[in-house]
């Protein structure tokens, strides 16, 4: 409980204490999760969400991914519950790295999907409080119960995902259910595609005005990079350096002209 308090705590003060400076803490990871087996790479089926996200993700004209959240059918809902309660019975800690990662991330990412579709209509998943006293969202709130662990969101990203992998890409591949967050893929997540798919989704948000813009000569990022400023280096000049990585020309030629980073904006309207 007190590891779960620490995890909740850091993310409520998260907005507040990081607009002042570009540094963040290291997450802490929960210990059980970092078991692997390496010779264990027995792919997990993820056919049922691959199929969701095909059926109900739409790109619109802005290059945002849309989830038609209102036209998800009673079948089609208890497909995927089905499909959690599949991966609720797996015994993840018994596979390889790759797989691990993909399971995590459509985990996350399909259990966040339901919490909107149990509470839609809803205009930001802000609204939907269940974290308990003091809560502005789901994120907090136990969801599923892996080998005897119940879990929240909070845990696979915050617990798992980042303190495990250290990857900053992680960040594009996990969904908020947000306008301003990197894209929900309309692909599911798999030990083959993971890298990949990461990559692609990385240069998605950093070149569109969700994850970088410039205006009148000033840099706009998304809040992700204040919030998480540990995991992409810890320092503003470390954020830059990775957002050139994924930058297109323009971009690049802007990050290298002017150097420094003005604001930072996030938009939590529902990403349907």
């Amino acid at each position: 409980m007190l590891r779960k308090f620490i995890i909740v705590l850091t993310m409520l003060t998260l907005p507040n204490t990081l607009l002042a400076g570009w540094s963040s803490s290291a997450p802490e990871a929960w210990e059980i999760w970092e078991d692997n087996n390496p010779s264990n790479t027995t792919p997990i089926n993820h056919g049922t969400w691959d199929r969701l996200l095909k059926k109900y993700v739409r790109q619109d004209q802005n290059g945002l991914n849309r989830f038609a959240y209102g036209k998800v059918s009673a079948a089609d809902k208890a497909a995927l519950n089905t499909y959690l309660g599949q991966l609720s019975q797996i015994e993840i800690t018994d596979r390889a790295r790759p797989v691990q990662l993909a399971y995590w991330i459509n985990l996350y990412n399909a259990l966040t999907v339901k919490v909107i579709l149990d509470n839609y209509p809803v205009k930001s998943i802000r609204d939907i409080d269940t974290s308990g006293l003091f809560s502005n969202g789901p994120w907090g709130s136990e969801l599923i119960t892996v080998e005897g662990a119940d879990l929240a969101l909070d845990d696979i990203e915050h617990a798992i995902l980042r303190p495990i992998w250290k990857d900053p890409r992680i960040h594009y591949a996990v969904n908020c259910a947000s306008v301003g967050c990197p894209n929900l893929h309309n692909q599911a997540f798999t030990a083959k595609n993971t890298n990949k798919l990461m990559d692609k989704l990385a240069r998605d948000y950093i070149n569109s005005p969700r994850g970088l813009s410039v205006k009148n000569g000033k840099i706009t990022v998304s809040k992700i990079y204040k919030w998480f400023t540990y995991d992409f280096g810890n320092s503003e000049a470390a954020v830059l350096n990775h957002l050139a990585k994924y930058a297109n020309a323009e971009r690049k030629a802007a990050i290298k002209q002017i150097g420094r980073i003005s604001n930072s904006a996030y938009d939590w309207s529902l990403n349907e």
